[in-house]
């Protein structure tokens, strides 16, 4: 098996002839997907999705694929195939066509509605292409053929990539339930005759690649789903993706067999599920769905409400509603389900709202107590079942944390693919296809863009740093005015604290010490203040380390007079 090396330096040209696929996301993490597909100097990409922030990313709103390695070629771009409708797949798209909004995006019915609505806000109008499975289109160099997917959200595909370096097929996120609410079967006979074709490449979903066995079907949920109707005495509030849209139907139906109606709190999820009724991929008896103002004047026996923040993320209305900052206001006897898996790294923040939201009396039904979740992502017996399918020449596990890839890695070769012929890699390195043999050729920069509020990319890693800082251990200023020509103190020093835990009055044992400090560097004609800031800071940061053992952030301020 191949991997990256920490020294790989820039891939060199394309061989002629040569396939090279460049994953700007998506490896080594659980979000941020894209991959970047190249063949004659053109190129061909594949998912823009976002990846949410950690607590050791505060302020941060989302996390974007790197574009600087495509951002000089944006008009070599043929266009971007979205496999599926989540966030994590098409949330970085607006993001790139507001550098070049003419790219083309192709997609399923679904996903295209999808992404439409979102580019609205951003006032972009896309150029779409429109394919479902079976279809077959002729993008530049590239001949794509569009295969169904199960997953957990309607109209999904895999991609097969025709090129004459030979074929490459990406899963996209897959599973497969062999009993889908809407009876759309991932289609194994599909992948059956493209393996007869030859797949030379294969790029596999490897986010449940550790978990033994087949995922549960999506329509087990159903009996549990009615069992806490039957039980529950108040309203009843389902936390969801806002694009799980088998998930809110079997919601919706639980919700007319027990004689409730149903209201959507939170804009993504009354936008995405109107657009699924509009289209059809929805079905809502008539009368089912109300208009969250008209709750009040309902029993709480006949409410459900369907919101976000199944995550734990902190501006979504589960976790306002459990912190008692949302107009809903949680109250005892209250039923609260949260219908999705656990995301890697959001595990506290989810506990954190179900800790809140029992504190107020709820119950909290969720994965852990009920059977109120199956994955989207097939198991390691159906990966192994789809290997011995497809019989790819070569195998690149993609979506997955590591450990994931590792794991996906080893299915592949447990059904022959040979070891090398796997290539793990990670974001950024440029993977080649040559003569039939795929390898590593060098590394593109691939690192995370911030979007915090209006601004992209504008904060990077030295001010996360400093925010965690600023959080952790608090801030000191430290205040002097000195005489621009001597250097000698003429106003100070003033320290004041804020966050740090230390009183002010307790400076009064340093202020000697940077008094000392400067008038020795002003007997030695030290005069900068930049130099004048560096001795304060170390002086009192030696300090404040000694008596407090803490690191805050510590800003000193020289004005010259």
């Amino acid at each position: 098996m191949s991997h990256p090396h920490p020294e790989l330096g820039p891939p060199p040209p394309l061989p002629e002839g040569g396939l090279r696929v460049t994953p700007l996301g998506g490896l080594g993490e659980i979000g941020r997907n894209m991959t970047v597909f190249e063949y004659g100097g053109r190129l061909l990409i594949v998912d823009c999705g976002v990846l949410f922030p950690e607590e050791e990313q505060p302020g941060i709103d989302l996390i974007l694929p790197d574009f600087s390695s495509i951002r000089d070629r944006l008009d070599d771009i043929e266009g971007i195939v979205l496999t599926h409708g989540h966030e994590d797949h098409i949330g970085g798209v607006p993001f790139l066509l507001r550098e070049k909004p003419d790219i083309p995006l192709i997609g399923s019915k679904l996903t295209l509605a999808l992404i439409e609505a979102k580019l609205q806000e951003h006032r972009i109008r896309p150029y779409t292409l429109e394919v479902a499975e079976g279809n077959r289109e002729r993008v530049g160099p590239f001949d794509c053929e569009f295969v169904a997917v199960n997953h957990s959200i309607p109209d999904a595909l895999a991609v097969a990539i025709r090129t004459p370096a030979g074929m490459v097929v990406h899963t996209g996120d897959f599973k497969m339930d062999q009993l889908p609410l809407d009876n759309r079967l991932t289609d194994l006979h599909a992948f059956a005759r493209l393996s007869e074709e030859g797949i030379d490449l294969l790029l596999a979903d490897s986010t449940n690649a550790e978990v033994p066995g087949f995922v549960p079907p999506e329509r087990d949920i159903s009996n549990v789903l009615r069992q806490v109707f039957a039980g529950a005495r108040k309203r009843i509030i389902v936390a969801s993706f806002a694009s799980h849209v088998h998930r809110i139907q079997q919601i919706l139906d639980a919700a007319h067999e027990y004689g409730r109606r149903v209201a959507f709190v939170g804009r993504s999820m009354v936008r995405n599920m109107g657009i699924a009724r509009d289209l059809g991929y929805l079905k809502v008896p008539p009368g089912l769905v109300v208009d969250v103002r008209t709750l009040d004047d309902l029993p709480d026996h006949e409410v459900v409400l369907v919101c976000t923040g199944s995550q734990g993320e902190p501006m979504a209305a589960l976790s306002r509603m459990a912190n008692r900052d949302h107009q809903i206001r949680i109250v005892d006897g209250d039923t609260v389900i949260l219908a999705s898996s656990l995301i890697p790294g959001n595990e506290n923040a989810v506990y954190r709202v179900i800790n809140g939201l029992t504190r107020w009396g709820a119950n909290v039904v969720h994965k852990g107590n009920a059977k109120v979740h199956v994955s989207g992502h097939a198991s390691a017996g159906e990966l192994l079942y789809f290997y011995n399918i497809c019989r790819p020449r070569n195998l690149m596990p993609v979506h997955g944390e590591w450990r994931h890839l590792r794991a996906n890695a080893e299915l592949g070769a447990l059904t022959g693919v040979p070891h090398d012929r796997i290539v793990i890699a990670e974001d950024g390195v440029a993977v080649d296809l040559v003569e039939g043999k795929a390898k590593i050729s060098g590394k593109v920069q691939a690192g995370y863009v911030y979007v915090d509020g209006l601004s992209v990319g504008d904060v990077g890693e030295p001010a996360l740093k400093d925010r965690k800082i600023l959080g952790d251990e608090g801030i000191i200023s430290v205040f002097v005015v000195v005489d621009a020509s001597t250097g000698k103190i003429t106003g100070g020093p003033h320290v004041q604290a804020r966050g740090s835990g230390i009183e002010d009055a307790a400076f009064a044992d340093v202020l000697p010490k940077i008094t000392e400090v400067l008038e020795r560097s002003a007997q030695d004609g030290v005069v900068e203040p930049h130099q004048l800031q560096q001795l304060i800071r170390r002086t009192l940061g030696k300090w404040v380390s000694d008596t407090y053992r803490r690191r805050p952030m510590i800003l000193p301020v020289v004005v010259e007079v």
